[in-house]
């Protein structure tokens, strides 16, 4: 596709390299949030072509790696319930539980659906009238709307058979989470451009200001992410800390007001438990009372004993920026994307998953 080849000319690359080199003065340390630019900056083999004074940190922008364990534990007793149809997105299904994954639930004869889109779901719940339908709703706030639009839908249908399992985490929060832990040393942030095209920017400018942190607002694209790494270190040289967008294409300030609205007719915000971090304040969306009827963790009375995590997985660490995948002793060894421990190992926006296929450090 011509668009899509506008952002990855190597010419084009290869400049932005240059000038990186000749603008860098000193080390930093950049986060870009969001997995897709991780799998963008490793298969793209851009890591390893940045200069040594600029390291690249993993951030926690994978919401199928953060979803709490007990969730995904909900979502396969559901499962496994006779009446019960539970949809999902592809990812899902692979993520490990704390005794096994939704795809093996399936294999034992759970009704789980692979899906596109939640309005799916709302279809499967009018030609099942005889079964709940339950669509385990995972992610940012990019997919919020269209989870937020299957309720409305559902409502004005006087569905009683449909709900959804919601786990949906929030950007901002995150960042200010990982600039407060003690661990984390980051310079400037590679905002997730998704994000910021349903929600805008203003959420970030405090954040910029108080932290005294550059924030870009990036795409997923070569030249997208070269791009954003490039504003972010004549900030951090200039000794700047503003929000730019780098993704002046697709995103505006304002971001999408009528996504918006959908979502905040459905959902407020409220603390989060992000698997492998722990409970992050405000950073996640639950149902509002006015549709509490659609909301699968009050309609099914489920009781799930809180299960340790795998001690053998360090993906709290990856995701907070502390650790890179191949640091990691089970990395390509007990952990592979057919055995995975972890979430980070399953997800198409996980930074193990990203190191495995396409990076060379899997020996290490």
């Amino acid at each position: 596709m011509k668009y899509m080849s506008e952002y990855r000319d190597p010419e084009l690359a290869k400049q932005y390299l240059e000038e990186i080199k000749r603008t860098v003065t000193k080390p930093w340390s950049i986060m870009e949030v969001c997995g897709g630019q991780t799998h963008s900056l490793v298969k793209n083999g851009i890591i390893e072509m940045l200069p040594k004074e600029v390291t690249m940190i993993h951030g926690p922008g994978c919401p199928v790696c953060v979803t709490p364990l007990r969730l995904i534990d909900k979502a396969i007793h559901l499962a496994q319930q006779k009446n019960v149809i539970l949809c999902s997105f592809g990812d899902m299904l692979r993520v490990p539980g704390s005794e096994k994954s939704l795809l093996e639930a399936k294999a034992e004869g759970g009704d789980i659906r692979i899906l596109y889109s939640p309005l799916e779901a709302v279809k499967i719940a009018e030609e099942n009238p005889n079964k709940e339908v339950v669509f385990f709703a995972v992610g940012f706030e990019t997919t919020a709307p269209a989870n937020a639009l299957s309720v409305i839908h559902a409502h004005r249908k006087n569905l009683k058979n449909y709900s959804i399992l919601a786990s949906h985490v929030l950007v901002p929060p995150a960042i200010k989470a990982v600039i407060n832990d003690d661990e984390s040393k980051i310079d400037g942030f590679l905002a997730a451009g998704h994000v910021c095209t349903i929600m805008g920017n203003s959420e970030y400018y405090p954040i910029a200001n108080k932290h005294n942190v550059p924030i870009v607002v990036t795409g997923f694209e070569p030249l997208d992410v070269l791009q954003g790494i490039l504003m972010v270190i004549r900030q951090l040289e200039n000794k700047e800390n503003k929000v730019e967008n780098q993704y002046a294409r697709i995103v505006r300030e304002e971001g999408n007001p009528n996504a918006q609205q959908i979502i905040f007719d459905v959902f407020q915000t409220q603390n989060q438990t992000w698997r492998g971090i722990g409970e992050i304040p405000e950073s996640g969306y639950g149902i509002k009372e006015k549709y509490k009827d659609f909301d699968a963790i009050k309609k099914f009375d489920i009781t799930i004993k809180e299960a340790p995590e795998n001690p053998d997985c360090i993906s709290g660490l990856i995701m907070k920026g502390i650790k890179k995948p191949f640091e990691c002793v089970q990395f390509g060894k007990k952990c592979k994307p057919t055995s995975p421990i972890g979430a980070p190992m399953v997800s198409s926006e996980g930074a193990c998953a990203a190191y495995y296929h396409f990076s060379g450090l899997i020996e290490a």
